[in-house]
């Protein structure tokens, strides 16, 4: 531990940039799956557009020794997320995240019209990022149950199985609009939404899928961490089929953690949400304002989740759990 407190926080700056992939490599060594974070003008370049912002610590040196980010993730550009913060070693447990997060939501956000909400994945190793967001005034709606790879964390030592990902959110700009809630989990999602401060109209889903057009879908695929993240834009009867390549392509590059993302705007959601049941996708949660409109994500996993080393911080957290738990226990068996 550094016993030098002397430090400052302040907006990013070009020179910054080497500084920031000095860190990320003294704290995850070649292993974090966010590529951008090892090519400096990347990150200059990313500052330059929006695309991301970062938010730095300088020692008296100036040295970079914590930083934090706002970056866009979502299908909304609107919505950032925050994360990808770390602090060096040396300078922990000295106040530097503390300060690190209250200049993203006391400065930055409230200085730029452009952010109207923001959400973390706050990883579930421990609970200091959890505690962090809390008291800056979001509220847990999903929960990723093996997110991360344990050797993302092998420099740190601080994870035995694949990591879970506690998402949160916050609104800035109220969109008050009309949600469709699928069946299945139509009680867990106003579980959810009752913690929410910006307003829905809900509806249940009871429409079929569209018989014209075809089904819009979208994948990412993150090889380090063996993830797929599908969006689907629009679903039709076609939705199974296209489906069925995609995944086939996520196979074929090792995946074993599947996410999808729908619409709850679209009233066709049930539909898709009860075929995806079928295939073992479970329950992750509500994603606020994800395509502007909010996003539902299932999820499937093809490796075992290490619930036992989750921790969470509130009841509501755990109550989630709890039910994602019981969810993916029905889904399992039909992946087995």
């Amino acid at each position: 531990m550094n016993t030098d407190k002397h430090f400052k926080v302040d907006f990013f700056r070009p020179e910054d940039a080497e500084g920031i992939t000095a860190l990320f490599r003294g704290v995850y060594g070649d292993g974090y799956p966010i590529r951008l974070f090892y090519d400096p003008q990347a990150i200059k370049s990313a500052n330059e557009t929006g695309e991301y912002y970062s938010i730095v610590a300088r020692n008296a040196a100036g040295m970079v020794i914590g930083v934090e980010h706002l970056f866009r993730s979502a299908p909304f550009k609107n919505l950032y997320e925050a994360g990808a913060g770390l602090v060096s070693k040396e300078y922990r447990n000295q106040g530097v995240n503390k300060l690190l997060m209250a200049f993203v939501y006391d400065t930055l956000v409230p200085g730029n019209g452009g952010i109207e909400g923001t959400f973390g994945e706050s990883v579930c190793n421990h609970i200091y990022m959890h505690k962090e967001v809390m008291a800056r005034r979001h509220i847990e709606t999903s929960l990723e149950v093996a997110l991360m790879p344990a050797e993302a964390y092998d420099a740190e030592r601080s994870a035995t199985g694949r990591v879970a990902a506690l998402g949160v959110f916050r609104c800035y700009k109220p969109k008050p609009h009309r949600i469709f809630l699928p069946k299945a989990y139509e009680e867990v999602l106003r579980f959810i939404y009752s913690g929410l401060d910006d307003q829905r109209e809900i509806i249940v889903s009871d429409a079929g899928l569209p018989d014209a057009g075809s089904s819009e879908l979208k994948i990412q695929i993150f090889d380090f961490a063996r993830v797929a993240r599908i969006a689907v834009h629009r679903a039709a009867a076609d939705f199974e089929s296209r489906l069925d390549e995609l995944e086939s392509e996520a196979l074929g590059r090792n995946v074993v953690v599947f996410q999808i993302w729908l619409k709850l705007g679209q009233a066709w959601v049930g539909a898709v949400t009860d075929r995806l049941r079928d295939r073992g996708y479970f329950l992750g949660g509500a994603l606020p304002r994800w395509f502007d409109d909010d996003g539902l994500l299932l999820q499937k996993l093809l490796c075992p989740p290490d619930f036992e080393g989750i921790k969470l911080l509130t009841d509501r957290s755990h109550q989630m759990l709890e039910i994602i738990k019981q969810d993916w226990s029905r889904a399992k068996s039909q992946i087995a």
